[in-house]
């Protein structure tokens, strides 16, 4: 007897000593969500942006991100980990900590719903509304393994955030458009853009809009403008459905793809557009067809 007393002592004081001094987290709260890692890092990021009282995320890599919240006297530092569930739900650890408070609120949360606890619901209640409101937005779905089309294009290179992307296509579009048809030159298929570099630690690409065209000898000159032939490559492919500003929500979606069936990809992704934004209407009618190429 005293033996079983002494150990439930020893595994007590090992687990209150874990607990109040060496656990790295003060709170923990856990939530699954059909969508990709990277959705939820991007949606991440644009909410931290709308917060008055936080500083900028940090991101360790796209499933680690951290942040802190001033709320009062007290700065609340959060770490967000994304795993992936399956090929279409994420699950988010999202871990808490008050340095300034930290053994205060260990003591009191078994007891009591404290104001650290609430303010930590709320928060984290907050993005997945922001998230859910977004998801409702686009439409993303893996088709599996094909082959892009080789064409003769001609492009404007561009780079930026992938945020600015549309706007560089709509900027461009009437310069394409224009050029090609004081010429007579007719598009031979829809346009495109083909990303050449991904940084995705900053969400920074370099990339070229292109309107895809028959090759000859009486192209328009003009230096803005440049043509070159596309080989096509085997890729994994998604069709996207939604504002084209969002449309790297389909890159995200094919690289946890890829990691979960273990496929080697190129993070150079090539979008396809169906629609054009200048019409207008239902953005959930708007089709892309999004591809990452595949190591050979």
């Amino acid at each position: 007897m005293k033996k079983i007393t002494t150990i439930i002592g020893l595994l007590l004081a090992v687990f209150l000593l874990w607990y109040l001094i060496i656990k790295p987290y003060d709170y923990l709260v856990t939530f699954k969500v059909k969508t990709s890692a990277g959705t939820i890092n991007q949606t991440l990021k644009l909410w931290n942006k709308s917060l008055e009282n936080s500083t900028p995320i940090q991101q360790e890599n796209l499933r680690n991100l951290t942040q802190q919240i001033t709320v009062k006297d007290s700065t609340h530092h959060y770490k967000w980990s994304i795993s992936s569930v399956n090929d279409s739900i994420s699950k988010v650890n999202v871990y808490v900590t008050d340095k300034e408070h930290s053994f205060a609120n260990r003591i009191s949360i078994p007891f009591s719903t404290t104001d650290f606890e609430k303010r930590i619901e709320y928060t984290v209640t907050d993005l997945i509304a922001k998230l859910k409101e977004h998801l409702k937005k686009i439409k993303v779905a893996v088709v599996g393994k094909d082959t892009t089309k080789s064409t003769y294009t001609a492009y404007v290179s561009m780079k930026g955030l992938q945020i600015e992307k549309a706007r560089g296509m709509m900027n461009n579009y009437s310069l394409l458009t224009s050029v090609l048809s004081a010429e007579n030159i007719k598009m031979n298929g829809t346009p495109f853009v083909e990303i050449t570099h991904w940084n995705i630690q900053n969400d920074s690409i370099h990339y070229n809009f292109c309107f895809p065209v028959i090759k000859s000898d009486s192209l328009p000159k003009d230096p803005r403008i440049q043509y070159k032939q596309y080989n096509g490559v085997k890729a994994l492919k998604a069709t996207y459905n939604g504002n084209y500003i969002t449309s790297d929500r389909a890159w995200y979606a094919l690289l946890d793809y890829a990691m979960n069936n273990d496929i080697k990809v190129d993070n150079k992704p090539l979008e396809v557009f169906y629609s054009n934004p200048n019409f207008g209407g239902d953005e959930l009618l708007w089709e892309a067809q999004i591809y990452m190429p595949i190591k050979e």
